[in-house]
């Protein structure tokens, strides 16, 4: 889906503060909420880890840019526990002393075209464009390559396909690409020349290039 999530190649965010030997968590709050979504996938498997990221990308705008890293882990984590019957709305205030923000629905699942075989499409040297696709439930392929073209040079194994998978629907095995960008043809005449940009991307997400 399109949120603000996937920020990048955006700006206006200022630069990225680093904190000099920053602690794993600062708050023992932190360290639960870590647990708690160990606790969701591995233990009750009650939703697998592509459903969580789903979670947290469909945090409301303004909570998502204000909260915490641990933050938006608990927030996705209550929202699926709720979600999958759980824990009881009731249940989860109680817990909290008060109101709890959820994440917003789950989106729409994606369209069955994507859905392509696990036999590998490409090769290394392979000339490929990224589907300009935009959809409303959840993706792994970052706007800012979308419609644009690469080159692939590394074939990874093959891998559930995350857009269905966050959905609870059946997730075909779809092998994945590391495809390089020439900065330009991301950016324009922003990027610096010669700079280069390698994604990740699953199958389903690419074509071959005209």
């Amino acid at each position: 889906m399109d949120g603000i999530h996937d920020l990048g190649g955006m700006s206006g965010f200022g630069s990225v503060e680093i904190e000099a030997d920053e602690p794993t968590f600062h708050e023992p709050w932190e360290a639960r909420a870590f647990a708690l979504n160990a606790l969701g996938v591995v233990v009750l498997q009650a939703y697998n880890v592509d459903e969580y990221r789903h979670a947290v990308e469909r945090m409301e705008p303004a909570h998502y840019l204000a909260a915490s890293y641990y933050e938006r882990v608990l927030t996705g984590v209550a929202s699926l526990l709720v979600e999958k019957g759980v824990l009881s709305p009731d249940d989860l205030e109680a817990r909290a002393g008060g109101p709890f923000p959820l994440a917003s629905p789950v989106g729409p699942s994606p369209p069955g075209d994507m859905l392509v075989p696990a036999s590998p499409r490409f090769a290394v040297g392979d000339a490929v464009v990224v589907r300009d696709v935009h959809p409303a439930g959840h993706t792994r392929v970052p706007r800012y390559v979308r419609g644009r073209r690469g080159v692939v040079v590394h074939t990874a194994p093959s891998f559930p396909y995350p857009d269905a998978a966050a959905h609870g629907r059946p997730a075909p095995r779809q092998h994945t690409y590391h495809v390089r960008f020439d900065a330009r043809e991301l950016w324009g005449d922003a990027a610096g020349t010669g700079d280069e940009v390698v994604v990740d991307l699953w199958a389903g997400y690419l074509e071959a290039a005209p």
